[in-house]
């Protein structure tokens, strides 16, 4: 692949941490890295390859004029910057919720709809983690059995809101009193059914994004999914229990083989030997990793089953790194 100009926007934070050490492991062909902060980091220096390469600012790494621009500082700093950059043809992968409802904008998994890419798309979206590793398992059953609707619940970690949150839970752990809280309530030894903001109609704009995201990763707006979305004290690895409607009659063992052979789905599924999906197993690997599956004792078309990812990873940053290896491999920078 062609040796690329990146700017990882936001490359202090939680993503952009993780995204420019999956470019490192992933050994991708970077010519000039533009690593971008906040004002107060500007003029420090982020180690990479084992060099130190200093933080610039938006401003400075847009007159760069790089090949992609991946962002991942919030949705304010996206709406306004991602267009200046696209306008200056610069591909921009934002990993905020600025652009994913956007009827012009693309919502990308490779796995899942990498497919739907031309070489128009400047500004692409980054899913929410939890519709992402969702998605890579509901696709393979969806084009086999047709998913009607289905119950989603997820067990969200703290990283999922950032560092903040982080800083809340381990001081809360260690017994002090966090200076500052990303969440109204202990979150240590708790759980909080509350991810983002409540809307009208008593779901979280979290709960809503999986509900109105998945329609368009799958294309298809038939599928209806409600979520409940819980905070938990767990550092890293999102976990959803997920129960499922099919359209057509399915065999456990069908899903098992669907599962098993899509890419970058990991089957974990064995529950007398106490085998099944965990975040502390999923933290730092790449995979979506799913298990617990079982018919529903009520609906024989009902399945329920359990997946866990790294949020942090396949949730957010390797999967903007795969948006670029994938418009790379076809010649998108030729």
């Amino acid at each position: 692949m062609k040796s690329l100009r990146i700017a990882i926007v936001g490359a202090t934070g939680l993503v952009g941490t993780t995204v420019l050490k999956i470019l490192e492991e992933r050994n991708f062909p970077i010519a000039t890295l533009l690593p971008v902060a906040s004002e107060k980091s500007i003029g420090k220096f982020i180690k990479y390859g084992g060099a130190k390469v200093g933080i610039i600012s938006l401003k400075t790494a847009l007159s760069e004029k790089p090949d992609v621009a991946i962002f991942s500082a919030g949705g304010k700093v996206s709406q306004e910057w991602a267009p200046k950059f696209s306008n200056a043809g610069v591909t921009v992968i934002d990993n905020s919720s600025a652009w994913r409802m956007n009827e012009k904008i693309k919502l990308v998994v490779p796995e899942v709809n990498g497919d739907c890419l031309t070489s128009s798309d400047l500004i692409i979206a980054n899913p929410n983690c939890t519709t992402m590793q969702l998605v890579m398992v509901l696709k393979p059953l969806h084009d086999k059995f047709k998913i009607l609707r289905g119950v989603v619940s997820t067990y969200q970690s703290v990283t999922g809101t950032g560092q903040v949150a982080v800083s809340q839970m381990m001081d809360e752990r260690s017994g002090l009193t966090p200076s500052e809280k990303a969440y109204p309530y202990p979150i240590d030894k708790n759980c909080i059914p509350h991810c983002d903001v409540f809307q009208d109609n008593g779901y979280t704009k979290e709960e809503m994004k999986v509900h109105f995201e998945t329609k368009k990763i799958m294309r298809d707006d038939s599928i209806s999914l409600s979520c409940t979305a819980v905070r938990v004290p767990v550092m890293c690895g999102h976990g959803e229990s997920v129960f499922l409607e099919f359209k057509e009659d399915y065999e456990i063992e069908e899903v098992r083989s669907l599962l098993s052979s899509f890419p970058g789905v990991v089957l974990h599924d064995n529950p007398s030997s106490n085998e099944y999906p965990m975040p502390i197993n999923a933290q730092g690997k790449d995979e979506v990793f799913v298990g617990r599956l079982r018919r529903d004792l009520c609906n024989l078309r009902g399945l329920h089953l359990w997946i866990v990812s790294d949020n942090l990873r396949k949730g957010a940053a390797t999967n903007t790194v795969q948006i670029v290896e994938l418009l790379n491999s076809v010649g998108r920078w030729e």
